[in-house]
């Protein structure tokens, strides 16, 4: 069991956490992160009065393993929770119940634990890791939950409908998945504001025993948007001008020299049926879905200072994964490791502790438990992969703090092993199945152009290759390192008998 830390440099009545998570969320969508049309004013006032972190990314975008390494602080080769239930092609999806997670450290530490919305990590629910339970399965909002329905009716609450559905084109003049439509619903029926009621009536009963016996809490309230489709009331269906929306230069990316399974992705999500013109609305609906849950966490930012709890809890924000939302001509998420997916929104607010900022720090969900048990005076598991961020928080220099970032894909409908080295200035992205990636983000920001084969990159290219390749191995990443060390021309001696294989177990 983890001790009690001996110098605590937090404030003491600072012992609560509030974790909000939202779901394929792209980090252009908020004005404290960059974007001067967002309307997320609780989430700007959030990074305004706290810090925010314009390098965080997600171990692996993609939601099932994504929320294990939340939960667990590890990385997904490691919990090997590798896909998604759905779509599922063989790996597992479920967290062991015997797991570590930062949840039932705090219950077994005498915390109110509980969990509010998304949850999606398999079928051992969160009770099985100390959570109280008011999570609702599914990959999107799940408006034919139950509870959900009877909540409607109880309220006067209209039943689920929509129209204007805004979907493309598959080959053969099929018609393609749906990306949009207006719901004929008032924004007081919307399953957010189901979410953001349950997670406040928590919050009350979490709150209450905090002020009179002193019982600290960790809340997480997961949204399941603004994952696709964006089914929103008129008010914000039409909230964002689309004139205001410039199209990422990647929108235009041929793909030409890239893997075909991004070509063949496109062709999935149809993308290439839409205008740019309707582009433009589509990117603005997407914009108004994050504003609407915007609009929901201020309401339990609101009820958190009203309960008098807001000044003795830590906020955090973050997100499981991105979205393309066109960028690349590609949607939603899955093969292929760009920004638009790996790099996610991570803002904190610890009250006496966060300075006023934004940091490039490479930080990562799997940071999150080691953060959330330090503010509750807990000591981490040495073999936790991620680090606190408190002191980062502080505007600090931190000793020894990644210079880089490495992330995995294990497939998503279909198997497709990547994994991919991202420093300040470079992306290498190896894909044994397909093309390797090589992006000089220097003059290339976008990601446009791979230069993978260039001569004039090969330096670079062993070089990152060879570090790539070390930190593979030191994770435990030890079949994709061999591959790595077959088929690319890194600096590393091929390791391939069986003596060797013994070896390297043993420690030899």
């Amino acid at each position: 069991m983890s001790t009690a830390r001996t110098e605590r440099r937090i404030p003491e009545n600072v012992r609560n956490a509030l974790v909000i998570m939202t779901d394929q969320h792209r980090v252009d969508t908020i004005g404290c992160l960059g974007n001067p049309h967002a309307r997320t004013p609780h989430l700007d006032r959030l990074g305004e009065e706290g810090f925010a972190f314009t390098h965080a990314f997600t171990p692996t975008a993609i939601c099932t393993p994504a929320r294990a390494s939340l939960l667990t602080g590890k990385h997904p080769v490691t919990h090997q929770v590798l896909a998604n239930p759905e779509w599922n092609i063989a790996y597992s999806t479920a967290l062991d119940p015997s797991a570590w997670t930062y949840t039932q450290a705090l219950r077994d530490r005498g915390y109110n634990v509980g969990l509010v919305g998304k949850y999606h990590v398999g079928p051992n629910l969160p009770d099985c890791f100390g959570m109280d339970d008011d999570s609702f399965w599914g990959a999107e909002n799940p408006v034919g939950n139950e509870e959900y329905v009877a909540w409607l009716e109880e309220n006067g609450h209209p039943p689920v409908r929509a129209h204007d559905l805004w979907r493309g084109t598959l080959p053969g003049d099929r018609p393609g998945h749906v990306l949009a439509a207006r719901l004929d619903q008032p924004e007081e029926a919307t399953f957010e504001r189901f979410l953001a009621d349950r997670a406040i009536a928590r919050l009350r009963e979490y709150a209450a025993d905090w002020t009179q016996h002193g019982k600290p809490f960790s809340l997480d309230v997961h949204f399941f948007g603004p994952h696709l489709p964006y089914f929103l009331p008129d008010e914000w269906f039409d909230l964002i001008d689309p004139d205001d929306v410039t199209l990422p230069e990647s929108f235009g990316d041929s793909l030409i020299g890239k893997p075909p399974v991004q070509q063949n992705y496109a062709t999935y999500w149809s993308t290439s049926s839409f205008s740019p013109d309707q582009w433009r609305k589509l990117i603005a609906v997407y914009w108004g879905y994050v504003a609407m849950i915007d609009h929901e966490i201020g309401r339990i930012l609101d009820a958190a200072r009203e309960l008098g709890v807001l000044d003795d809890t830590a906020v955090l924000f973050t997100a499981d994964h991105g979205e393309f939302t066109g960028a690349h001509r590609m949607n939603d998420k899955g093969p292929a490791m760009y920004d638009d997916i790996y790099n996610v929104p991570f803002i904190a607010h610890i009250p006496g502790v966060s300075t006023v900022g934004r940091s490039d720090a490479f930080v990562s969900l799997l940071d999150l438990p080691a953060t959330v048990l330090e503010i509750a005076g807990i000591d981490a598991p040495d073999e936790l992969d991620g680090r606190s961020i408190v002191d980062l928080t502080r505007g600090e220099e931190v000793a020894d703090w990644r210079q880089d970032i490495v992330c995995e894909f294990h497939g998503h409908h279909f198997p497709l092993q990547q994994r991919m080295l991202r420093t300040r200035d470079f992306k290498l992205v190896v894909s044994p199945e397909s093309i390797n990636e090589l992006y000089d983000l220097r003059t290339d920001p976008s990601e446009m152009t791979n230069v993978y084969t260039s001569p004039v990159y090969a330096g670079i290219r062993r070089e990152l290759g060879t570090e790539l390749h070390r930190q593979l191995r030191e994770r435990g990443d030890h079949s994709f390192a061999k591959w790595m060390a077959a088929v690319t021309d890194i600096d590393v001696e091929l390791v391939n008998t069986a003596r060797s294989d013994l070896d390297e177990v043993q420690g030899g």
